[in-house]
Formats: structure tokens, sequence, C-alpha cells
């Protein structure tokens, strides 16, 4: 929803809404989309929804010799900056980066390492869109450097962790 739904005027919504319940409690169908149009509303967060934003892009990059794939939920490019966001939707939120999940931290910091091999150039930051409480983490860049390097020394294995 929050990939498609900026994309749609705002009285188009409740359309989705009848996909969604299809095969889906339809009280749980509204409980999503009533959460999903709180954040595009929410003008403290409104920006990353604008139309120039990339949604869903997925990504691909070689860090210390592993491949790495992911999809990056939104994506905001300027001249000068990078600002890879993901959505989180769990039900505790952490109050502070620090206490963040490890397995989120290394995430954000594989988008990244992959992120920098694509725009040298720019500075790259990366956040987390906390769904339930509708609210913008930053990730300060050493965190999830340090939380991707714990994941790269997890084993010399070929296998992904």
């Amino acid at each position: 929803m929050l990939e498609t739904l900026p994309l749609m005027q705002s009285d188009m919504w409740d359309s989705v809404l009848k996909t969604l319940s299809d095969g889906y409690d339809p009280q749980i169908a509204r409980t999503a989309l009533d959460e999903a149009i709180t954040l595009i509303e929410n003008p403290d967060i409104r920006h990353i929804f604008d139309p120039s934003a990339l949604a869903e892009v997925p990504i691909t990059a070689a860090i210390a010799g592993k491949r790495i794939h992911g999809t990056i939920d939104r994506l905001l490019v300027t001249e000068t900056e990078v600002l890879a966001i993901d959505y989180k939707t769990n039900r505790v939120v952490p109050h502070t980066a620090d206490a963040c999940p490890e397995g989120l931290l290394r995430q954000m910091g594989a988008y990244a390492a992959a992120l920098r091999q694509v725009f040298p150039d720019h500075d790259i930051r990366t956040a987390i869109l906390w769904t339930r409480n509708a609210t913008l983490m930053a990730l300060p860049d050493g965190l999830i450097t340090n939380a991707l390097s714990r994941a790269l020394n997890l084993d010399d294995g070929a296998v992904a962790t």
C-alpha cells in the first residue's frame, strides 16, 4: 500500500480496501489501510512519499566478496544525497537507533554499502519508517556499518546467512 497509495488520488484510496479485503479479514484490511493513510498524510514524513521518490528498488552488490540482494522500500535521491528507507511493522518500536534489532541494522548497513558503490559521490543515509507509530528513525552510519561488519564475519562459507 505504501508503494501504490501515494501515486493515487486520495478519493481512490477506499477502492484499495475492496481489493485488500478480498481474501483477508475486513477488519485487518481496514486497519492496514488506515495505518498506511496515517503515514502518507503525516506532515513530518510526507516528503518520503513524494512522486519523485523511488519505491521497491532492487539492489545487488558485492560486499566483502559476498553478493547481497535486497529491495529498498523507498529511495530518495538528490544531486548530493541518497536516503534509503525501509518500512518496519514491528509491534514494539525501539526508542533509539541503538536499540534496533541487530538484523535490521545489518540490513541497512548492507543497503548503505551497496548504495555507496552506485552513488560514490553522494552522502548515503539510511532510516527506518516505523509504521506502528509513524516515525522516521535516522540510523547513524557508524551503527549500521559496525553491524554489517559483524554480519560479514559470521562465517566463511559460500552460503548466505
